[in-house]
């Protein structure tokens, strides 16, 4: 079955750019447009689309209020266009508070080296976000029909095979001095409601790396650091790991932890071919050799296998490994790869994070 999709936006040119995009894949048809969210709720509300594309700023009503509306009424994956400015940030940031499942910057320039490849990487989106349709309609309470299931050679689907047994971890949980946390699509949301639950008092510094631009990582820092009783902050070269502080890899650099007396953050650019900047897999293969076993490796929500070699890494050295649940993951890649590959000591629901931690170290 065809996966059928709404397009957003005041502009009637965006607009037949992303239709003509999405169209040339066989299995997805745009089966309608609107111009505002006040159109954008009705043609949802009469098409029932698999997945809406939504743009941010538009005319009568914008895509934020349209978002919260949609979500409320008849919920399902909504995709946010974006601008890369801090104001742009911002606004994505509180579409994505108010359900929207996953961001990618409006100008293809800034989404990919080449137009071609920026195309592939919004189908693949728009598909994976489809498969996450069934969890936006449960925590709403909606029973509309589940999404068109996708031909498995469209795009590569993580297999949930029966995982191996993860060996067992050497370090006890209070001999640790750090966790650390990886996550992709839904890890905005997922984050806060991790970082929430922990009392400033908490006892371990905490790394973040979530796929963002450079351009938000700033403003999400700042986000975090005001919803939470933890402080939180965009890293820097040189910056300490601290008990009860977050520190957020920048977006467009990757982040080095060294050890020494004191655990440190270096930035560095990315080696060419590296697709992810922050990438997962460089932190957590960074902590080897800085931290060794002392660290708990937590894998979120997000699309491909980021995580899933840095685990590995980890976990040969003895250190613990987490990982979100798929019913509770917006899109179960980075999780599933982990999992699959026998890594996770625990298989989460994303509610039970942020207590896990609390009793496991508070």
């Amino acid at each position: 079955m065809t996966l059928r999709v709404v397009v957003v936006d005041d502009s009637g040119f965006f607009r037949r750019r992303i239709l003509e995009i999405l169209n040339a894949d066989v299995g997805i048809e745009v089966v309608g447009t609107a111009r505002n969210g006040l159109e954008a709720i009705e043609v949802v509300k009469r098409l029932s689309p698999d997945v809406v594309t939504m743009d941010v700023e538009m005319p009568v009503m914008d895509g934020i209020t349209a978002v919260r509306r949609i979500m409320a009424e008849s919920p399902r994956p909504i995709l946010m266009f974006s601008t890369l400015t801090t104001e742009g940030a911002t606004a994505t940031l509180d579409a994505l508070d108010a359900g929207a499942m996953d961001f990618l910057p409006k100008r293809f320039s800034e989404m990919a080296k080449d137009e071609n490849t920026a195309k592939v990487l919004l189908r693949r989106r728009v598909r994976a976000l489809a498969r996450g349709r069934s969890r936006a309609q449960a925590r709403s309470g909606s029973r509309e029909r589940p999404a068109a299931p996708m031909p498995e050679s469209a795009t590569p689907v993580p297999r949930m095979v029966a995982p191996q047994r993860a060996p067992a971890s050497g370090t006890p949980l209070h001999a640790l001095r750090a966790v650390l946390i990886g996550t992709s699509t839904g890890g905005p949301v997922a984050l806060q409601e991790v970082l929430k639950c922990l009392p400033k008092t908490f006892p371990l510094p905490i790394v973040l790396v979530q796929h963002m631009p450079a351009s938000f990582t700033p403003a999400f820092a700042e986000r975090l650091n005001n919803l939470c009783e933890i402080e939180v902050y965009e890293a820097a070269s040189g910056s300490v790991l601290r008990p009860g502080c977050a520190l957020l890899a920048p977006g467009g650099r990757q982040l080095v932890l060294e050890g020494g007396s004191q655990t440190r953050v270096r930035l560095e650019n990315s080696a060419p071919g590296i697709i992810y900047k922050p990438s997962v897999d460089i932190t957590f293969n960074s902590a080897v050799a800085a931290l060794r076993s002392q660290v708990l490796a937590l894998v979120l929500t997000g699309m491909g296998a980021d995580g899933r070699e840095g685990s590995r890494a980890l976990k040969a050295q003895g250190a613990h490994v987490w990982a979100q649940d798929a019913a509770s993951s917006v899109v179960f890649g980075m999780p599933a790869a982990v999992i699959d590959a026998g890594l996770a000591d625990q298989v989460l629901p994303l509610k039970e994070v942020g207590p896990a931690l609390v009793k496991g170290f508070c």
